[in-house]
């Protein structure tokens, strides 16, 4: 079997610590020939340490594109997720795009339409979806278990965990804090499980209340306050179409003892369950008593998405692969990630205005 060409652009630290690892376990199939960043020795030691110096090395993503790839990964900053991938799609390329998809909903639209017209490929790297306890929960909910579904929170709450590297803490390149870097996690994964993409308004707030201190205990050490302009804390409250409401906590510093991140919690109307405390719960009533259940992870079960068991990249990254290959389908797609964008956008905008934000449609597959 012939192998697929990757090209990888952006070689910083979400391309070193998830894609290009993920890829390398899939050797077998794909073969990693480009890499590109706008800092070149990024990208020089990257071809060194997943291609073994063989690959070809870019400063500019265009010149990338010229090459006979069947995919890239986008790993650049949040605002330059929409240009890259619509590029890269126009160019005949499939297209990872680490999330969130894009730093607004109109450049998730623009992204949407370049995949159409381009017949390729586009899906958005939202890992968690690949847990073993997401994906029982997902089952669960797929087999009726939960009945109707009408309340869920997402929560991704860091005590003092900011990330100090990089451009997570500007505003221009990012978009925001925390809200659209893991608050955007809690919310896929909620969404996914409930199957409901269909928001009728949202209501946000969002803080900058830590952000201008110093001696902070971070856990990769002390932020610089002149630096971190987006938000520390942000909230929202979203009602759906159907009348569903979701709460989503998102926070990279709050004094919260409890932290959890990329979570979800979901009520309906025969049970409940949530992922706090680091373990899936389920909850309901069975011959007259309330019951919980707790499954266990460690005993084996089911390989989701065929293959043996593994971390929820390798997975992500497979699934994506076979899907290339026409051997299977995608799980995130592309209209789903632009409406998790929406929400996001109407929670900073609300924040804004002290106003509810209404929807009044959405991406249509």
């Amino acid at each position: 079997m012939k192998k697929l060409r990757f090209g990888i652009i952006g070689c910083g630290g979400i391309a070193n610590n998830k894609h290009m690892p993920a890829y390398k376990r899939l050797s077998d199939e794909v073969e990693l020939v480009a890499f590109c960043d706008i800092i070149e020795e990024r990208a020089v030691k990257a071809n060194a340490d997943y291609a073994d110096g063989k690959g070809k090395v870019f400063v500019d993503y265009r010149d990338l594109l010229k090459e006979p790839l069947d995919a890239v990964c986008v790993c650049t900053p949040n605002s330059s997720h929409s240009e890259i991938t619509v590029a890269a799609l126009d160019a005949g390329k499939h297209v990872m795009c680490e999330k969130p998809m894009a730093i607004n909903y109109e450049e998730a639209t623009a992204m949407i339409a370049a995949e159409k017209r381009s017949g390729k490929l586009l899906t958005i790297g939202y890992q968690n979806r690949y847990r073993p306890d997401s994906q029982y929960l997902k089952a669960e909910a797929e087999k009726g278990v939960f009945g109707d579904i009408y309340f869920a929170r997402a929560k991704a709450l860091r005590r003092r965990a900011v990330p100090t590297w990089g451009v997570f803490l500007d505003e221009e390149k990012q978009g925001g804090g925390p809200l659209i870097d893991i608050g955007t996690h809690a919310l896929d994964l909620t969404l996914y499980v409930m199957n409901n993409y269909k928001p009728k308004y949202a209501v946000g707030t969002v803080y900058h209340k830590l952000n201008g201190q110093r001696d902070t205990a971070n856990a990769w050490g002390d932020w610089d306050p002149d630096k971190f302009t987006v938000e520390d804390s942000a909230f929202g409250f979203v009602v759906m179409e159907d009348g569903a409401t979701i709460s989503l906590d998102a926070s990279w510093a709050l004094n919260y003892a409890d932290p959890d991140e990329a979570k979800t919690l979901i009520c309906g109307t025969k049970a409940g369950a949530d992922m706090f405390s680091d373990k899936l719960r389920i909850n309901g009533v069975n011959n007259g008593r309330q019951y919980i259940t707790t499954p266990d992870f460690g005993a084996g079960g089911v390989a989701f998405f065929g293959g043996a068991a593994e971390s929820p990249e390798v997975v992500e990254a497979s699934t994506f692969v076979n899907a290339v290959r026409g051997k299977g389908k995608l799980v995130v797609l592309p209209e789903q990630a632009a409406t998790v964008t929406r929400i996001l956008d109407a929670i900073y905008e609300s924040a804004k205005t002290g106003r509810p934000v209404y929807f009044d449609g959405e991406v249509k597959k």
